[in-house]
């Protein structure tokens, strides 16, 4: 086997999470393509020194296409075995594996006889977070821009018995979000809880590259859609003299993130927000506070690594506990946070990221 050779084999091995013998290699009791320093070998595959060592630790989220076709298009390659079916359609290898996942999720608290309100509900955070309101007792309205995704999903949670509706919902113009409010009032007779959760994210690119229309989309789903959101959903707590409000911010909101210039900017903004609103409505019975979430198994970040693999693998790289989150346990946060629990809880915004931020 040439040098060429035994390098595609030894990283497809690794791809492959299967030992380097039966990939066809012989056994040196190291890791490393016997014989070469990692630079030679880096060369050999036609990447830099980085790059190959993330592959040899097996994070392998940030391979480019051309790499990804060269070691599954080698005809020496012995086929992967069944639990590597994803090498065949250049899926990623998943960044939270069953051994790693909580095996007891499930979420004790009581929303009996409350009414809450879920913006982005057609999937990811949103959708997780309806569900697990609706499991605990919740009405529940689901909105979303996307009104098939929501109402398959409400459709699904009245078939289990709970109580839910599907609302076309688009957080950054105001008058859609009034009136979801005035429906989902009308619907369950008050609103008790909000999870603020619709968002969006723009291209990676740096401040003077990036397109000022896609920072003004950004501003407005982000920043503004929170702010509509709020405005109307604290009418209706101000009238009734209690209720809790979670935003949806990010890690992203407390640090910054080179690249995602407008989304770190709205994610903080939303959670100065938050803090400016609690102190206005702490002494009326409705607390206000954020949820800034780490890298989380969702659609937009699925779409974010598909647009930008290098820069989302560097990201997941440094997360302490070496996985993403689950959109459950996400949930389970901003049920707490919307619980009697937090009782004492107000404008703070709780990080849900497996230590990335604490470094």
């Amino acid at each position: 086997m040439d040098k060429q050779a035994e390098v595609s084999a030894f990283l497809t091995s690794r791809r492959a999470r299967i030992t380097p013998e039966q990939a066809g290699l012989p056994s040196h009791g190291k890791r490393r393509v016997p014989g070469l320093r990692r630079g030679e070998v880096a060369q050999l595959a036609g990447m830099s020194v980085e790059y190959y060592t993330r592959l040899e630790r097996g994070n392998l989220s940030g391979v480019s296409e051309s790499v990804l076709d060269a070691l599954c298009d080698a005809p020496h390659i012995p086929p992967a075995p069944a639990s590597a079916h994803w090498m065949d359609d250049r899926r990623p290898p998943p960044l939270f594996t069953p051994s790693q996942k909580p095996k007891d999720m499930t979420i004790n608290f009581s929303f009996t006889n409350k009414a809450a309100l879920v913006t982005g509900a057609g999937s990811g955070l949103g959708l997780a977070a309806a569900k697990a309101f609706a499991e605990a007792g919740a009405a529940v309205a689901l909105a979303d821009r996307d009104l098939d995704a929501v109402q398959a999903a409400a459709e699904q949670l009245t078939a289990a018995g709970h109580r839910s509706i599907a609302l076309r919902c688009d957080v950054a113009d105001e008058s859609d979000v009034a009136r979801a409010v005035d429906e989902t009032v009308k619907a369950f007779g008050s609103l008790d809880v909000a999870y603020n959760n619709a968002g969006i994210q723009a291209p990676v690119s740096e401040v003077a590259d990036a397109d000022g229309d896609d920072f003004d989309r950004v501003i407005a789903v982000n920043l503004r859609g929170v702010w509509n959101c709020m405005k109307h959903e604290l009418r209706q707590m101000r009238e009734q003299g209690d209720g809790a409000i979670v935003n949806c911010s990010s890690t992203g909101g407390v640090v910054g993130t080179g690249g995602l210039g407008a989304y770190t900017a709205s994610k903080h903004a939303v959670i100065g927000l938050t803090r400016s609103a609690a102190l206005e409505y702490a002494t009326r019975g409705i607390r206000i506070n954020a949820i800034c979430p780490g890298v989380t198994e969702t659609p937009m970040v699925t779409n974010a690594i598909a647009e930008a693999p290098e820069h989302m693998a560097a990201i997941i790289n440094e997360i302490p506990m070496k996985r993403s989150g689950s959109v459950e346990e996400i949930a389970s946060a901003v049920l707490w946070l919307s619980s009697p629990g937090a009782a004492f809880t107000t404008g703070q915004a709780l990080v849900v990221d497996g230590g990335f931020t604490v470094k």
